[in-house]
């Protein structure tokens, strides 16, 4: 259970801070719970979505994660049946509001701690962002949520990593210290005036990745005044799902756990050790996102199967091959790093093809060595999370 500290937090600056009206004009989505990203990494880009999909959105705040997939499903005619779960009345009552806005059908919202999480399942998904580090026993809530989870389901999950939210650990214990025993509009009116007098040269304040202070209260409070918070190393997180009878099946960017770009061929260094070098030598992560199944149940991604199905993620599929027709390249900008992948002529005939409805068959049809142009855009594109295989339209 969280503390009362954290319950009172919640109560008075529901997080993150949403407007429910806002629903009519903008859909916050993201990494991870989408459903394409959830399919390609968790079942072979081949789910029968036919079939409902059983989803828990676990400590759903204000319902960023719970609105993203609802919508996503209802827009692609695919059934489901999510369960919202949180300690928060006044969070839920604002996810409420904005799934009455959007008129989404389907959800049954829960006040109660994720540590009850198998009591409401099986789920063939749970999604658990923001979470998971602010439990007194993190490693309790990873095993909460994997018995509530179904044989062959996945899970979505983010947790802070350290690297990128420097200068954060030191202000919430100083914060901690001089703000004790105070209610939470106290401790954020007095928090403000001590950020103000702070050095410029402060760690925090050179620290241009992390913005949530300039995001409104909650924003700032979620920041720097919570009273239960610790950031997870990529091996700290992979160790915790190991020990809950998890694994590690993928994250949206993988190019960005990998430290060849940086060092050079590791050799026969582990996947995981890998990722490691790579978080710090790259020393920006102040997330790690990733997707996790049960322990040798998991299908791999489909890459260069006939019958996978492409979709793009972020990127029109016309506008793409044109840039590759005129440069020769997929060039990337993600997390403050660039990318460049050199790719054939015909990378932009196959790109134009791809409209997440036909398989690679009919896209490689007619198209001299498809399987090495293909791997050309499966490097750049899979890599940077913006293209991904599922039959979800099919």
């Amino acid at each position: 259970m969280c503390s009362a500290d954290v319950r009172a937090q919640y109560e008075a600056y529901p997080y993150p801070e949403r407007k429910p009206t806002d629903e009519r004009k903008r859909l916050v989505t993201g990494s991870p719970s989408l459903p394409v990203e959830m399919d390609h990494w968790l079942w072979g880009g081949a789910r029968d979505w036919s079939q409902p999909l059983r989803v828990l959105v676990a400590g759903g705040g204000t319902g960023d994660a719970l609105i993203q997939l609802a919508q996503l499903l209802t827009d692609a005619g695919r059934p489901y049946d999510i369960t919202y779960l949180d300690l928060s009345q006044a969070s839920r009552q604002i996810a409420e509001k904005r799934a009455k806005v959007r008129k989404l059908d389907g959800i049954t919202f829960v006040t109660g701690s994720l540590l009850d999480a198998a009591s409401y399942g099986p789920f063939d998904y749970i999604d658990c962002c923001g979470v998971l580090h602010h439990l007194p026993d993190p490693q309790a809530g990873f095993d909460a949520l994997a018995a509530a989870l179904a044989p062959n389901g996945g899970m979505g999950i983010m947790v802070y990593a350290p690297h990128g939210r420097s200068g954060v650990y030191a202000l919430q214990n100083a914060f901690g210290r001089l703000f004790e025993g105070l209610e939470p509009r106290q401790r954020l009116k007095r928090a403000k005036a001590v950020y103000k007098a702070l050095p410029d040269a402060h760690p925090f304040k050179r620290n241009v990745r992390v913005v949530d202070h300039e995001q409104g209260d909650a924003g700032f409070y979620d920041l720097l005044l919570h009273s239960q918070d610790r950031p997870f190393s990529i091996t700290e997180l992979s160790n915790a799902l190991e020990r809950a009878g998890l694994e590690l099946a993928g994250t949206p960017e993988p190019m960005l756990y990998d430290p060849t770009p940086l060092v050079g061929d590791c050799g026969a260094m582990p996947m995981l050790e890998r990722m490691q070098l790579a978080e710090d030598l790259r020393g920006t992560f102040k997330t790690h996102v990733v997707y996790a199944r049960h322990a040798g149940g998991g299908l791999a991604p489909p890459m260069g199967a006939p019958d996978a199905v492409p979709h793009l993620r972020g990127v029109d599929a016309e506008m793409l091959a044109a840039h590759v027709a005129k440069m020769g390249n997929i060039a990337i900008d993600t997390a403050g790093s660039a990318f460049s992948f050199d790719v054939t002529p015909d990378a932009a005939t196959v790109l134009r093809r791809v409209d997440g409805r036909v398989c690679l068959a009919e896209i490689g049809a007619g198209v001299e060595a498809f399987d090495d142009v293909w791997a050309q855009v499966e490097a750049a594109l899979c890599g940077a999370g913006m293209m991904h295989y599922s039959k979800i339209l099919l």
